[in-house]
């Protein structure tokens, strides 16, 4: 899969994309998400990063956050640096937090209603992270923009409200855990 729930991985890994549709039906599937961040020399955020796609599942324009699969054999730390360099470019050298802790966990089920967040596809389990990234973000495979907000320009109802799957919720928690916002 991809950076976004929605989008199907140019290397899907571990599995075919006809296995990866029947193990969806069976189990969990784990994720690591990234709000991608400018940070100033205290480290308090200055700009955070969504990325605008197109959805494969409705060809819908829509915004998103960093998220993709981990990968069989593949630790937490590793597949977070791959998915930011899969959605971000080689050169947006992301600082990856010394201990992977993450802001929050989020669940994903394929029918609405059980949480706030929702993949059709599949019951997932997202770790959810705040990276500071220092490089030029170019945003690659299927995102067709970044744009960076402040942390004020973040908490739009609409921009949240056209975040994919929910995940309006997952930056107003990132946003609070980092101390962007009271």
């Amino acid at each position: 899969m991809t950076s976004s729930l929605q989008t199907p991985d140019p290397n899907p890994g571990w599995l075919s994309e006809f296995a990866l549709a029947e193990t969806r039906t069976r189990v969990p599937i784990l994720y690591v998400e990234a709000v991608p961040a400018r940070v100033d020399a205290l480290g308090q955020i200055e700009h955070i990063g969504v990325l605008l796609r197109t959805s494969a599942a409705t060809g819908e324009i829509i915004r998103t956050l960093v998220s993709g699969r981990v990968m069989h054999n593949e630790s937490i730390r590793d597949a977070l640096q791959r998915n930011i360099e899969k959605d971000l470019g080689p050169s947006a050298f992301p600082r990856l937090p010394a201990t992977l802790v993450p802001v929050t966990i989020a669940e994903y089920f394929p029918f609405p209603g059980v949480t706030p967040l929702h993949d059709p596809r599949q019951h997932a389990v997202a770790l959810v992270y705040v990276v500071p990234v220092t490089g030029e973000c170019n945003p690659r495979q299927d995102a067709l923009e970044l744009t960076w907000l402040t942390p004020e320009e973040a908490l739009a109802p609409s921009l949240l409200n056209d975040l994919e799957g929910g995940r309006g919720q997952l930056l107003k928690q990132a946003l609070a855990w980092s101390g962007a916002i009271v």
